[in-house]
């Protein structure tokens, strides 16, 4: 009985945190920058649609840039 609970308790993952990990593009980055691969399917929709995700991804980061700009930048000045 023992053994089995033994084996079910999760194993802690260490930590990460820090300004390294909040600001790394991690998944975004790859998503932008990755390689070509000949098992992924590759045809117009699938094209279409990381195509789309490609531009709500940019339009949603200009969105905070421009609201950190006019909440923190712009009452300054």
């Amino acid at each position: 009985m023992e053994e089995i609970k033994k084996e079910a308790a999760p194993q802690q993952q260490p930590k990460k945190g820090g300004w390294k990990e909040f600001f790394s593009l991690g998944e975004v980055g790859n998503y932008f920058f990755r390689k070509k691969d000949p098992s992924r399917p590759n045809n117009i929709n699938i094209r279409m649609m990381h195509g789309v995700n490609k531009i709500s991804i940019i339009i949603f980061l200009a969105g905070v840039l421009f609201l950190i700009f006019k909440l923190v930048i712009k009452p300054r000045l």
